[in-house]
């Protein structure tokens, strides 16, 4: 058996960092395999406006950087290469990377959620420039504007509720007649004024000039025509999936794959630790996964002396 790690960090992000940040200056020496696109879903975001100390907001990919850099300062050991699989049946724990076996006494998971997206043409274009997942996160940014909403669930409900804080007018549109959230959530929305609808509808392609989104070509499922709608972002909300693959069901999970922790932090198994979006069904936040970061750090150390 090779070297055994005090500590493994699975996912980067800022519960990921975090957690290095705290194991690192309790000198446990972690090592974090942050993936092959380190830094989660903030990476897509442009401006960043709700993280205390930035005043003047600070770019997606800038903050984490920073998170990075400080993590890197004391001590974390980082390998921008994805995790294939976990054999949490025994200590030390094995990580496996790309064939290459890794072991450790304990594991801190913070590999994130994934929001869905459309896969419509053009998107990868406009993600970050126009087309976000998260209207508490960017939704400020639309002001006296006009945005749309894509989903039918209680998410895409909120969300549209939520931006007529701020936006002139929100479009929901969703591909069925019928939508799945809950009577009072569609109810609230119905009664909101400021809240457009498109129903049977669904996005065939984005639209935009100078990589800025300004629209999208829109198609009746009924029908199959084609028609084009003008607007200044659009928000989708069908869901996140956690990134949860490489466990392959060694830990306990609710019934959309987030894991479950028992105690504090702690999982289903003694040791193994899980912190921010892969976990968390209702913030989502940068922030409430960086708490969630120091806390799994701080469980896991206690845990290490105490074990």
């Amino acid at each position: 058996m090779s070297q055994v790690h005090k500590v493994i960090i699975i996912g980067s992000g800022p519960a990921g960092y975090t957690a290095a940040l705290y194991t690192s200056r309790a000198l446990l020496k972690p090592l974090l395999f942050a993936g092959y696109a380190s830094g989660g879903q903030l990476m897509l975001t442009s401006d960043v406006e709700n993280y205390p100390g930035y005043p003047e907001g600070i770019m997606g990919p800038e903050i984490m950087s920073d998170f990075r850099k400080q993590a890197e300062k004391f001590g974390t050991e980082i390998v921008d290469k994805d995790v294939s699989s976990v054999d949490l049946s025994s200590r030390p724990f094995k990580v496996t990377v790309e064939g290459e076996d890794f072991f450790s006494e304990s594991i801190i998971i913070s590999t994130g959620a994934e929001a869905r997206w459309l896969g419509s043409e053009n998107e990868d274009q406009y993600k970050g420039r126009g087309i976000s997942t998260c209207a508490t996160c960017d939704g400020a940014f639309f002001k006296d504007k006009e945005v749309i909403v894509i989903g039918g669930g209680d998410s895409a409900m909120e969300e549209a509720t939520f931006l007529t804080r701020f936006a002139s007018k929100v479009t929901i549109i969703h591909r069925r007649e019928r939508l799945r959230a809950s009577q009072i959530m569609s109810l609230r929305a119905r009664e909101n004024p400021k809240i457009d609808w498109k129903l049977n509808t669904s996005i065939k392609s984005w639209t935009g000039s100078d990589n800025i989104l300004t629209g999208a070509v829109l198609t009746n499922t009924k029908d199959n025509t084609d028609s084009n709608l003008s607007f200044d972002g659009a928000f989708i909300a069908i869901g996140h999936q956690p990134i949860t693959g490489f466990l392959e069901n060694q830990l306990d999970v609710d019934n959309h794959g987030y894991i479950l922790n028992k105690i504090n932090t702690m999982t289903s198994v003694n040791g193994v630790f899980a912190c921010g979006d892969v976990v968390d069904t209702r913030y989502r936040q940068a922030i409430t996964a960086a708490g969630m970061g120091c806390m799994a750090a701080i469980d896991c150390e206690r845990w290490l002396e105490e074990n």
